[in-house]
């Protein structure tokens, strides 16, 4: 590993912290957990730290510096602008995702997705009393692109879709060329667009995700709790130019209570936009040489498995298929 500024080395013990990770699963290797073992960014620890000095943890609003500091990183580095009459608060990506499906869709609706994709979309879609209609992913060629015919047909029959981009867990960034493909087709059949763009900083180095363009059927989640570690903290934005939109998603995060601020979690976002980039793009050129090491090792050590090229997220996904074991099979191995 290259030399860093920061501590990417020293492996921390996570047990008997609670963590869903390491504590509630009981498993050895939980690799399907998202989140990382790293130490967090040092002025998110020195902010949060100077924070719980102050003896009283009572109710907390979202303050404007929140905001602004979202508002900030996506004009720097992704050159997108938007503002705070765009966005709301909430704790979480699937806390607004399961209140914009109750408040953007009648009970018994589809709404489309995209698979191999994050497992609770369906999970969400279907407690929620959805149903899920699938526009499946054609891997072709060691990796996975859009079958736009089946998604041009899918969305004639339904009012929302949720995309993720960049892809989890393919770790695909759309084009422009797709995105702009899947907007059209979403404005052809009055189809409103759900982005769930939560790991679009964890790029590989020299690589920028595309954001979906602001347009009035499309929302977009983000958040800073992949990208720097700080799920725990449970904070995320809603961003959408279409006010009218936005009000009603409001509401429904509101009636789910999802709306509430953590005491701690501005204090971390803040410190992590405006005070720990240079972290953030060590944490990149570390996660990329560790997938390096990976499609190394399988490479030289277990060819008959072969690492999915991928140029977003810390996730991995592996083509098992020439094993010829059933997939159910495997899953349970």
């Amino acid at each position: 590993m290259k030399n860093t500024k920061y501590d990417f080395t020293t492996v921390v013990d996570r047990k008997n912290t609670n963590s869903v990770k390491w504590d509630f699963f009981d498993d050895d290797l939980p690799m399907g957990v998202a989140d990382m073992d790293f130490k967090v960014a040092p002025k998110i620890q020195e902010a949060i730290v100077k924070r719980a000095s102050h003896p009283i943890y009572g109710y907390t609003f979202i303050p404007d510096e929140l905001f602004e500091a979202y508002i900030n990183w996506w004009e720097r580095r992704y050159d997108f602008k938007m503002s705070k009459e765009e966005m709301a608060y909430s704790t979480g990506v699937m806390s607004s995702i399961s209140a914009m499906i109750k408040c953007l869709t009648e009970i018994g609706e589809e709404i489309l997705i995209q698979s191999p994709v994050y497992h609770v979309f369906s999970y969400f879609i279907e407690d929620n009393h959805r149903k899920v209609l699938d526009n499946e992913l054609v891997y072709e060629n060691g990796g996975y692109k859009i079958d736009f015919e089946d998604l041009d047909e899918k969305l004639s029959r339904v009012n929302v879709m949720i995309l993720c981009n960049p892809h989890n867990p393919v770790g695909k960034i759309w084009s422009r060329e797709d995105l702009d493909k899947i907007e059209d087709l979403c404005l052809k059949h009055d189809v409103t667009l759900i982005s769930d763009e939560i790991h679009c900083d964890l790029t590989n180095p020299d690589v920028k995700y595309n954001p979906f363009r602001s347009a009035d059927n499309v929302i977009r989640c983000l958040s800073p709790s992949k990208s720097f570690n700080i799920a725990g903290f449970q904070s995320s934005i809603v961003q959408t130019q279409n006010l009218e939109l936005l009000n009603k998603i409001k509401t429904g995060i509101h009636l789910d209570n999802s709306d509430s601020c953590n005491v701690f979690a501005t204090t971390a976002v803040i410190a992590a936009y405006n005070d720990s980039e240079d972290w953030f793009e060590e944490l990149r050129e570390v996660l990329y040489e560790n997938k390096q090491i990976v499609d190394e090792f399988l490479t030289n050590e277990l060819p008959i498995i072969k690492l999915v090229q991928c140029d977003a997220t810390y996730l991995l996904w592996l083509d098992c298929s020439k094993l010829n074991v059933h997939s159910k099979v495997l899953c349970e191995f």
